[in-house]
């Protein structure tokens, strides 16, 4: 496969390289992924690009091409975007975020 297959972006985030090139050596993973709402890409993105550690950044590019195949189609546990300009943040993940400060 090469390098200039579609990958389709999300709302708000493009997926970075390193989600990109997981996506595309995996052709089952990357039509489910183009199979996505733009908002459901967003957040799988988002999900990937919002963590602090290398590690884990790196666990979650290779969960995403697994999770798609096995019919998850937005990340679990994950408080949402919150880069979203049209989307006002809510109190709950406004409470969240507090506290991780």
């Amino acid at each position: 496969m090469t390098n200039t297959q579609t990958v389709a972006t999300g709302t708000v985030h493009s997926p970075p390289e390193d989600l990109r090139k997981a996506l595309i050596s995996d052709s089952k993973a990357l039509a489910k992924w183009n199979d996505l709402t733009p908002l459901a890409r967003n957040e799988w993105i988002c999900w990937t690009i919002s963590v602090k550690r290398e590690a884990t950044r790196k666990q979650h590019v290779e969960r995403v091409p697994r999770e798609l195949k096995e019919g998850i189609r937005r990340p679990c546990c994950w408080i949402g975007c919150i880069h979203r300009p049209d989307k006002p943040i809510s109190p709950s993940v406004q409470h969240i975020l507090n506290k991780q400060r």
